[in-house]
């Protein structure tokens, strides 16, 4: 019977409609029985992150906005560690009502404390922190060079044209520019900074600073954003429970701590019980010392290999040199399959009374394979921090050594001239106009150009209409400069400011302003060595915090031209 005709008949539909149904059920249930066997057996091996199956799990829920929920929820039992699976709850969970506003911040929560449990994710959010701030202040600190140059260039010419000898000053940009596009910066501070007020000369020292530090600012970004090695990556799959076959091939015959540890872990893992005792025996000797989590580990794989007597040794060794969760927990699983509940609970007890929320991750995977019967030790993500910083060493060649000598000599010769040199060019705080004490021949009032100071204040000797006329000029270029600095503070917070003379809180406004808006674009971006860790969640705080600052900025400038600021 075809299908047309099948349908033809109202007792044909309803069975038609129930098979399906029965089809799609013993579906779900295969799929679920699959994948329960998949995540029991990982648990067997020792793994408990299967981060793959949990992206295409989010995947699979994006398009299934009915079982979407269920979904997640699975992935987040896959890979509890994992930041996105908490992020996409928080979505799917978030509504209007009290309950889904809190369900939805709850999980967010949980989404921002798994970065502090996933290395990859912390380490990625580390780097997009790292480039935002750098990135937004080398443009913060070159829009301010480029309105400032505007601003102070023709006091240096005018200085140059007087006196021929701050032509050598000249030279110090030229100089710099050699060493890249950072100390030109910096030199061109130089230059223009001997003419700045006060605080605004801080600026000019974060620029050395800046330029200083440029060969271990860009060191550290290259560890954010190169391609990991492959020991890299190995360490942290074994201890973040993902992997242990990639360690066995990568981490064998390594020389240092982080690998050796790591790959015993997988041994011991694999099943490869004698290699891992022996694997764990060169890491107690006295190049390394007594470490607890090696000796936790140890008695672990003395257990797999049936030595229960050395394994409670081992233990006892462990919490001797410092009491830890896991050898306090593993100890008592032993003392009960002794059955001596007991001592067993003893240990029970005083391993919850350090970290209760361990043991509840302990009990919670908890099974009769060697794997899940004891807890392994595995590396903290500081430690992993510290092996990933010291992958490729620190050594600075050469060039770089020249580079912070040059630094260190024009911050000093900054110094130097900012206290010695006496005579600058002004530009006059009424109508902008550029003059010193030699070319105007008098004593200057106030940074007051003689023309203004003949308008305002001397007034005897001073024709009525000349003064009138002086007096037009100058409320004219003060109005174009309010209006100027408004437009500018309404178009990029902090440019006001800056414009106005007040560099160093123009910086401030700035660069926060800038790092809002790198952290908004560069969040959603992975880097290509890195995929797929997407940080698209902060780009709402960060618009949020731009329209803060920039708000800020325009309330400063906009009060302080009240009270007379220009």
């Amino acid at each position: 019977m075809t299908k047309k005709h099948l349908l033809s008949r109202p007792g044909s539909v309803v069975f038609y409609i129930l098979s399906v149904v029965l089809c799609v059920s013993c579906c779900r249930v295969a799929f679920c029985a699959t994948t329960g066997d998949l995540y029991d057996s990982r648990l067997d091996k020792g793994l408990f992150n299967t981060e793959p199956y949990s992206y295409l799990l989010m995947e699979t829920a994006r398009e299934d906005g009915t079982g979407a929920h269920e979904l997640l929820s699975q992935a987040k039992r896959y890979s509890p560690d994992l930041p996105l699976v908490y992020f996409e709850l928080a979505k799917e969970d978030l509504s209007l009502s009290g309950q889904g506003i809190f369900e939805g911040l709850d999980y967010f929560r949980q989404g921002i404390r798994a970065y502090g449990r996933n290395f990859w994710w912390e380490f990625t959010l580390a780097g997009l922190l790292y480039a935002g701030l750098t990135l937004s202040l080398a443009l913060s600190l070159l829009i301010v060079l480029i309105v400032r140059l505007v601003m102070d260039g023709g006091l240096v010419l005018h200085d140059a044209a007087e006196d021929k000898r701050r032509l050598i000053i000249l030279a110090v940009p030229v100089i710099l520019s050699f060493f890249g596009p950072i100390a030109l910066i910096a030199g061109v501070f130089f230059l223009v900074g001997l003419y700045f007020k006060r605080e605004n000369k801080v600026v000019v020292y974060v620029s050395l600073l800046f330029f200083l530090l440029s060969p271990v600012l860009l060191i550290i970004g290259e560890k954010f954003f190169s391609a990991p090695s492959a020991d890299l990556r190995a360490v942290v799959a074994v201890n973040e429970g993902k992997d242990n076959e990639f360690a066995l091939w990568v981490s064998k015959g390594r020389s240092d701590f982080a690998s050796r540890f790591s790959y015993a872990l997988a041994l011991k893992r694999g099943g490869l019980y004698q290699e891992a005792i022996d694997a764990y025996k060169g890491l107690t000797d006295r190049s390394f010392g007594q470490d607890p989590r090696v000796l936790t580990n140890l008695g672990n794989a003395y257990y797999a290999n049936g030595d229960r007597e050395a394994a409670m040794d081992s233990y006892r060794k462990s919490i001797e040199i410092r009491p830890r969760p896991a050898a306090l927990y593993d100890l008592s699983q032993l003392y009960r399959e002794a059955l001596d509940f007991a001592k067993g609970d003893e240990y029970f007890q005083e391993a919850a009374r350090l970290d209760r929320a361990a043991i509840s991750r302990f009990t919670a995977t908890a099974g009769l394979t060697p794997n899940r019967f004891v807890v392994d030790e595995t590396l903290p993500i500081s430690a992993l921090w510290a092996y990933a910083m010291a992958k490729g060493g620190w050594s600075f060649g050469a060039f770089p050594i020249i580079e912070i000598i040059i630094a260190l000599a024009a911050t000093a010769a900054y110094y130097v001239l900012n206290r010695n040199v006496r005579y600058r060019a002004h530009s006059c705080k009424r109508c902008g106009a550029i003059f010193c004490s030699r070319c105007s021949r008098t004593l200057t009032w106030g940074e007051t150009c003689p023309r203004c100071y003949r308008s305002l204040i001397k007034i005897e000797g001073v024709d009525s209409r000349e003064r009138i006329a002086g007096l037009l000029s100058i409320h004219q270029s003060q109005a174009r400069r309010r209006k100027i600095a408004k437009a500018l503070s309404y178009a990029v917070p902090g440019v006001g400011q800056i414009y106005s003379g007040r560099i160093l809180s123009g910086l401030l406004y700035l660069w926060l302003f800038l790092f809002g808006g790198l952290l908004a674009i560069l969040g959603g971006v992975s880097p290509a060595a890195l995929a797929p860790f997407n940080h698209g969640w902060i780009a709402p705080p960060a618009i949020a915090f731009m329209v803060f600052v920039y708000i800020i900025s325009v309330f400063n400038l906009k009060r302080r031209i009240s009270r007379g600021w220009l």
